[in-house]
């Protein structure tokens, strides 16, 4: 079967960037008759619960759906090429109320904080764990974002753009603001997607290219605040963790600690970057989450509570940032993004390779 290559990427976030180059090889396609595929992800406009329409993808999972929708796609010869795309303009395109009421998913009685505070409570509980040891892994996962933050903004600038210090104050009694997604950005981003045949008739180089190795996913039959205790057992992100694995023929963890990888993990509330930790072998307890922290970086943005959080869009975000990096990182040949649908109760790990 034909290899599915990311061969381009674009983004803008608050109108800094270009979708210029991925328009301009859509066009080419559709001039030379390919044949292409175009995967939608929703924007918060789309109310939660209406119908899903035909190759639309919701949640923060979604990109990741899409993508392993993709990879099928040109691996069975159903397409030349697959376009994957999201926009969503939180910060200018609602009003304030407008945005808290799409975003209250489950209900006016159930917000989200609330909804995160009692899933770390049950995550805490199934572990043994307590509730200073939590905030303890929330500092040290801010402060890895940091790290990682500085790698794309420069050092002047960062101090600007950290958030300010009232967001350092506790929102729920486990949660500081600061250690939940931040979604007031305007996000729009592309991926092209097709097999090695068409890269090579578009003259795309070799280097520029990512394999898309492995996606695995692993869903719950229901969100929400009946199916918590499901959720936080995780062993739908360790099935989907192990799926990508097995597919990419490669034990990812080994690759990490070795250097030889990028890891994006999905940081909308602490429980879900310590689940992926946990779930992936990364680390085998909780206890040992400080000492990884302070040797690893594990998103290459700044994760969602600095980078920003654009709906269900983080993880295409994620995406094209992994191409990007990748491909201007001579030392790192393998990357993976971890995505997080509504509370947790959908859950996928993509393993991009470069392919030259």
């Amino acid at each position: 079967m034909p290899e599915a290559l990311i061969i381009a990427s674009a983004k803008t976030v608050d109108e800094t960037g270009s979708l210029k180059h991925c328009l301009e090889l859509e066009q080419t396609l559709q001039q030379q008759k390919a044949r292409i595929t175009e995967l939608t992800i929703d924007p918060l406009s789309t109310p939660w619960h209406s119908e899903l329409q035909p190759n639309h993808y919701r949640s923060g999972c979604g990109p990741l759906e899409a993508l392993s929708h993709a990879r099928h796609l040109i691996k069975r010869g159903e397409a030349d090429a697959v376009v994957i795309s999201g926009k969503d303009m939180l910060r200018t395109g609602y009003q304030r109320q407008e945005r808290l009421d799409l975003m209250a998913i489950y209900g006016d009685d159930y917000p989200l904080t609330t909804a995160y505070n009692e899933l770390a409570e049950q995550f805490l509980h199934r572990h043994g764990a307590d509730a200073e040891l939590f905030q303890q892994l929330a500092h040290h996962l801010f402060e890895n974002y940091k790290c990682s933050y500085r790698n794309v903004v420069s050092d002047q600038l960062i101090a600007e753009q950290l958030p300010d210090e009232r967001w350092y104050n506790h929102i729920t009694p486990l949660f500081r603001g600061v250690d939940c997604a931040n979604p007031l950005i305007d996000f729009s981003g592309k991926i092209l997607i097709s097999s090695s045949a068409i890269a090579q008739q578009l003259t795309i180089p070799a280097d520029t290219c990512l394999e898309i190795s492995g996606v695995g996913l692993g869903f719950l039959p229901g969100d929400g605040k009946q199916h918590v205790e499901d959720i936080v057992s995780y062993d739908h992100l360790k099935l989907a963790y192990q799926a990508a694995c097995h597919q990419a023929e490669t034990d990812f963890a080994e690759q990490f600690r070795q250097g030889k990888a990028l890891l994006e993990t999905y940081t909308c509330y602490p429980v879900v970057p310590i689940a992926f930790l946990l779930a992936s072998g990364l680390v085998d307890l909780l206890e040992q989450v400080p000492a990884f922290l302070e040797q690893h970086l594990i998103t290459i943005t700044g994760g969602m509570n600095l980078a920003k959080g654009p709906w269900n869009n983080p993880a295409l975000n994620s995406l094209i940032e992994m191409h990007q990096q990748m491909i201007a990182s001579p030392g790192h040949h393998i990357g993976a993004v971890h995505g997080n649908g509504g509370l947790g109760y959908k859950q996928g790990v993509a393993i991009l390779k470069k392919w030259a």
